[in-house]
């Protein structure tokens, strides 16, 4: 059977005492896996007894295979040097040996085993995280203590606490840790630096810094409400820390675990072990929790903060044109002024009717958009090789892939270049085989601007809009051949250009009334934005996109022209308004002075 399918290595880490939770993290396993891969689950032990092994042995089926893994003659070399506390054993050290321990293996996952897992583990172990060592979430405590913060910033040297992930769930990079010589490293460190709060975790935060791939906290989802989190949305509960549902009652998320607890041969164990958990051992975990902010804050007290310090330092580094151009952006939005561009672009040349070929019917229009789109594809990957544009995730492809008419595509525009993430997304989603992808731009930008960008911006399958009444008869005319022979276009319906503003922008009308001539849907693209690790060129931090595609939005055949341009207009702004509240957990408020009298329409 393994033959013909995608291995998929999975390991766990466990002594005899978490053979139950194991147990429960292999049902919820096995319950949502799929037959198109093989799951060769590997379990790293040092003293896991028979019986146990018997009992966890009898979950091997047809594409699921079980192996324990004795790692006893590999950790002698190293015992004396793994530090624990608390309830941590040594076996939370067995990841970091998983690279050098299987060399046949280019990616694996390592999962702990106070987990329920609720989707088909393939789809984390399949996230796309190039060149990164690991991918993971990150850690929920981080998110919600203020202490903990504190202490993965200037102790571990995490440069952003957001990007310090919880090491309980990872997506391994192999192969390359193998280059990186992660275990030649790691040890190495052990001898020179002792993280005491969270262990291996902060060696691997530590280590793998500017290398991590984050992907979405559904994947490692703490039972903790200030997360945030859609329950019908999870994919993997992590009962991480003291969110144990078999000691406490009224654990957020608990009945997950007892769903798949309860087919399990350790059911009844598991229940006495709540029934026995008594109040000394609960006030203990309470005392421990507190004991472990308070280290976190006496050894965050021992370093020195050089963080304001940096913080000066970049913004000296800041580009001036784009701190005028966040300053400009602030003004506008004080004033309620949102359809305003902000960029110092090179200034309108009106375009005349002779000086456009919409359709690219000349032999010669032809030639040049094939060779700009080849140009534009390599430039989009080179981009994204060398991570200056980055795109993290995205969300709802299918909803692109659904739509076999034509169709107009918005987009919230806050950068010279967005529409590169949506062509890269339209290539994913297979578009390109048949259709085309046409863009909407500002006028000045094709008839001056210079160089290599404004070859793209003539050739590349883009539609100039114009001051000129004659050609913008033919851009209109061109926009109603294209939808209605099933191509897409991409308008920017705000109708201003903000450099990485996050909130939607009022929309206007022109999107949607071509939708609407033409009877075809709108698909509303909203794409949220967080700050990478790494620093562009202009001194600010290159931004992680999420594309988030909603389902198409079709106009009605019983209202007339007018009603369904602002039926649909709306429901794309709501649309954006639900994505951008639920992603940055704010509400959408545009700041506004309250003696301005501009009316948002």
């Amino acid at each position: 059977m393994e033959n013909n399918l995608e291995v998929i290595p999975i390991f766990f880490a466990v002594d005899d005492g978490y053979i139950p939770f194991l147990a429960v993290a292999l049902e919820s396993l096995i319950d949502n896996s799929s037959n198109n891969y093989y799951y060769s689950i590997k379990i790293l032990h040092t003293n896991v007894n028979e019986e146990n092994k018997k009992k966890i042995n009898k979950y091997k089926k047809e594409n699921i295979d079980i192996e324990f893994v004795d790692l006893n003659y590999y950790i002698e070399k190293v015992k004396d040097k793994l530090y624990t506390r608390d309830y941590y054993t040594k076996t939370t050290y067995f990841r970091l040996f998983i690279p050098d321990l299987y060399p046949q293996y280019a990616r694996a996952l390592y999962l702990d085993s106070d987990i329920t897992i609720l989707g088909d583990i393939a789809e984390l172990y399949n996230v796309d995280i190039g060149n990164n060592l690991v991918a993971g979430a990150p850690d929920g405590a981080v998110q919600t203590i203020e202490e903990f913060q504190e202490y993965v910033e200037k102790v571990v040297g995490v440069r952003d606490y957001n990007n310090y992930f919880n090491a309980g769930i990872l997506v391994m990079n192999l192969s390359e840790l193998r280059k990186f010589k992660f275990q030649q490293k790691f040890l190495y460190l052990l001898e020179t630096i002792k993280f005491v709060v969270a262990q291996d975790q902060d060696y691997l935060n530590r280590l793998c810094k500017g290398r991590v791939k984050i992907i979405d906290k559904l994947w490692n989802a703490m039972p903790m409400k200030e997360l945030g989190i859609n329950e019908s949305d999870l994919k993997l509960i992590h009962y991480n820390l003291n969110y144990k549902p078999w000691h406490y009652d009224d654990i957020l998320y608990q009945d997950y675990f007892w769903k798949y607890a309860k087919r399990t041969e350790f059911y009844r164990e598991m229940l006495e072990m709540k029934e026995k958990y008594t109040d000394n051992q609960k006030y203990d975990d309470f005392e421990k929790g507190k004991k472990l902010i308070e280290l976190a804050k006496k050894e965050s007290s021992c370093v020195g903060d050089d963080r304001s310090n940096r913080k000066n330092i970049e913004e000296t580094q800041k580009s001036k044109d784009r701190l005028e151009i966040l300053d400009k952006i602030r003004k506008l939005e004080e004033k309620g002024v949102f359809d305003v561009d902000v960029e110092n672009d090179p200034p309108t040349i009106p375009l005349k009717p002779d000086d456009i070929d919409y359709l690219k019917s000349s032999k010669l229009s032809q030639i040049k958009s094939r060779m700009a789109t080849r140009m534009g594809e390599k430039l989009v990957n080179d981009l994204i090789k060398e991570k200056k544009l980055i795109i993290k995730d995205i969300k709802g492809i299918e909803n692109l892939q659904s739509v076999k008419s034509g169709a107009i595509i918005t987009c919230n525009h806050f950068n010279p270049f967005d529409c590169f993430t949506v062509e890269k997304v339209f290539r994913i989603a297979g578009l390109d085989k048949d259709r085309k992808l046409f863009k909407v731009i500002r006028e000045g930008n094709y008839t001056n601007f210079p160089g290599l960008y404004g070859f793209f911006f003539r050739n590349c399958d883009t539609l100039p809009l114009s001051s000129n009444k004659r050609t913008m008869i033919e851009f209109i005319k061109a926009v109603d051949i294209i939808l209605k022979r099933g191509d897409f276009i991409l308008i920017y319906p705000e109708e201003s250009m903000w450099w990485n503003y996050r909130k939607p922008k009022p929309l206007k009308n022109g999107a949607f009334n071509f939708a609407t001539r033409s009877n075809v849907p709108v698909i509303p693209i909203f794409i949220t934005m967080e700050d990478s690790d790494i620093i562009g060129e202009d001194g600010f931090p290159i931004q992680e996109y999420i594309v988030n595609i909603d389902k198409p939005i079709y106009p009605n055949e019983e209202l007339n022209e007018r009603d369904n341009t602002l039926m649909m207009k709306d429901k794309n702004y709501d649309v954006w308004k639900k994505i951008y509240e639920e992603f940055y957990g704010l509400p959408l408020v545009y700041d506004i002075l309250e003696d301005q009298e501009t009316i948002i329409e």
